[in-house]
């Protein structure tokens, strides 16, 4: 399989709409899901671990999961996360983990996976009864988020009444949604909402 984010990895930290997104996610999710101590939690396309760093210091440990090998490089570099976040480079709907977390995060990541549902139900067999999910992700948009032709974007966003109906389906309840940070880029805006349910 391809590295798509090969090159970005580079520099996607320094990058403006990265830093914003990881900036504003980041405390929204914390202000949103109870996290403590004994807390696991599983990241789910964990990039360079911008999320992870905001949840690690609140919890046991986080299991960051990405298929881009060069951003998890560039993860495990950075001095915070080490001792706490371990790595897999894999696809978790082909082949999943032998755990299950206590809660599931992801930020910007749902749009580049196919099949929506499979990619919940994935999320509920990883959880723990009674566990949560923090989904970050763009609402639905014109397809101008991103620069044509870019590889590896199966969604122009989501529609939160539609994704509602996948997260029940895929046995998830107590679902609220929030607009966490809306991006300005080109004269447009792009809400970014975050979602809490609770496996049920």
């Amino acid at each position: 399989m391809d590295d798509l984010f090969q090159k970005k990895a580079q520099d996607w930290d320094i990058q403006t709409i990265p830093q914003q997104l990881s900036q504003n996610i980041g405390p929204a999710l914390i202000s949103r899901v109870k996290l403590h101590s004994q807390m696991e939690v599983l990241d789910f396309g964990a990039g360079t671990g911008l999320l992870s760093a905001h949840v690690v210091p609140l919890v046991k440990n986080i299991t960051a999961v990405d298929i881009s090998e060069a951003m998890l490089e560039r993860l495990v570099a950075k001095a915070e996360l080490k001792n706490k976040v371990t790595t897999f480079c894999q696809d978790i709907l082909h082949q999943p983990l032998e755990k299950e977390f206590d809660l599931i995060i992801s930020a910007m990541a749902m749009h580049h996976v196919e099949d929506t549902l499979a990619l919940l139900k994935s999320f509920a067999r990883h959880l723990k009864p009674g566990a949560s999910i923090a989904l970050a992700d763009l609402d639905a948009e014109n397809g101008s988020f991103h620069p044509e032709g870019t590889e590896g974007v199966y969604h122009l966003g989501f529609n939160r009444e539609s994704f509602t109906q996948l997260l029940t389906n895929a046995g998830f309840g107590s679902i609220e949604f929030i607009t966490a940070y809306t991006v300005k880029k080109d004269d447009a805006e792009f809400p970014i909402f975050l979602v809490t349910a609770k496996k049920q």
